[in-house]
């Protein structure tokens, strides 16, 4: 097994799922390249994604023909702004049909992932890089690395490609199939590992059986808004599908930082995250009134872990 080229501590960047709210982590992490003056890519070892945290990984990690990030964290911000109306493109306008088929055509997403990522592959990632997926062909987790990738070509996905897979969200966008000789099916990561940062913790150990390490956990938002019992005693199939898949979500990025909290030590690992307060928890709401209430929780959780934001910057730079 070849061991990666990472530093003692290993520092790792982990990104959670949220659809257009990834806009949020995309703003602390603006801010981290804005304070020390490094790319993300320099910054960190590993970075790990599930859906649109990791196509935001991807983003990072992509090289330029001069061998430079292609984006900085800055320019994604503005990609969400750009892109987001292209990618929410529904299959069909009546109730019916978002109720029957997935509810956006898959071939914006993918045209809009070509355009930023290229033609660039996992294996050129300028740091190592994770995204989840699930696999529904053998009923499993399936990870996209860039350690597989370097080491067996049939691992080594275009970026574009691997950014679909990680972010096929049921209901939302069709699985995404791109190995039919091996028969893969690929749904988003978030079904089972909405917040990555355990599974990039677990990648590490698959290498590294004497470690330190550092990790930034970025959360997309949560949302503290109750559901009541009279809203939902008489929920069935229809009414559950998709609020199921925020519940799935929150409960697992929840549990992850539970566990890392009690495994890494208080100065070796920060979780940043905020309440949505005004913003809409909906993963595809990228109306401009939403847009801006998440550019809005965004300030606010650089503004309320300005010390923890300093801490981590030291930690990098060190």
């Amino acid at each position: 097994m070849p061991d990666p080229a990472w530093r003692n501590p290993v520092r790792v960047l982990s990104i959670d799922g949220g659809g257009i709210r990834g806009v949020i982590p995309a703003m602390v992490l603006a801010e981290l390249e804005a304070r020390t003056g490094k790319a993300t890519s320099s910054l960190f070892d590993l970075i790990a994604g599930t859906s649109i945290g990791g196509i935001i990984a991807l983003g990072l990690v992509a090289p330029g023909p001069d061998g430079a990030p292609v984006w900085s964290a800055r320019e994604l911000i503005a990609m969400f702004e750009r892109a987001s109306n292209e990618i929410f493109v529904p299959t069909g306008h009546s109730v019916l049909h978002g109720v029957l088929h997935h509810r956006y055509a898959s071939e914006y997403i993918e045209a809009t992932l070509i355009r930023y990522l290229g033609s660039n592959k996992i294996s050129d990632a300028l740091c190592d890089v994770l995204l989840t997926a699930y696999d529904l062909s053998a009923r499993e987790p399936y990870f996209i690395t860039s350690m597989a990738a370097k080491s067996d070509r049939e691992h080594d996905l275009p970026m574009w490609m691997a950014g679909r897979a990680t972010s096929a969200a049921p209901t939302y966008f069709e699985p995404a199939r791109f190995h039919p000789a091996s028969e893969k099916l690929l749904l988003d990561g978030g079904v089972y590992a909405n917040n990555p940062a355990m599974c990039a913790f677990a990648e590490v150990v698959k290498y590294r059986r004497n470690f330190d390490m550092q990790m930034v956990s970025l959360g997309t938002g949560s949302s503290k808004r109750a559901m009541a019992h009279q809203e939902v005693s008489d929920w069935g199939l229809a009414q559950w599908a998709r609020p199921i898949l925020h519940v799935l979500m929150d409960g697992a990025s929840h549990v992850v930082h539970r566990q890392l909290r009690e495994m890494l030590p208080a100065d070796a690992y920060w979780r940043l995250q905020v309440d949505l307060a005004h913003a809409s928890e909906s993963i595809d709401d990228a109306t401009p009134q939403n847009l801006a209430d998440l550019m809005a929780a965004g300030e606010r959780l650089v503004k309320s872990t300005d010390r923890e934001l300093d801490e981590i910057c030291a930690t990098l730079t060190a």
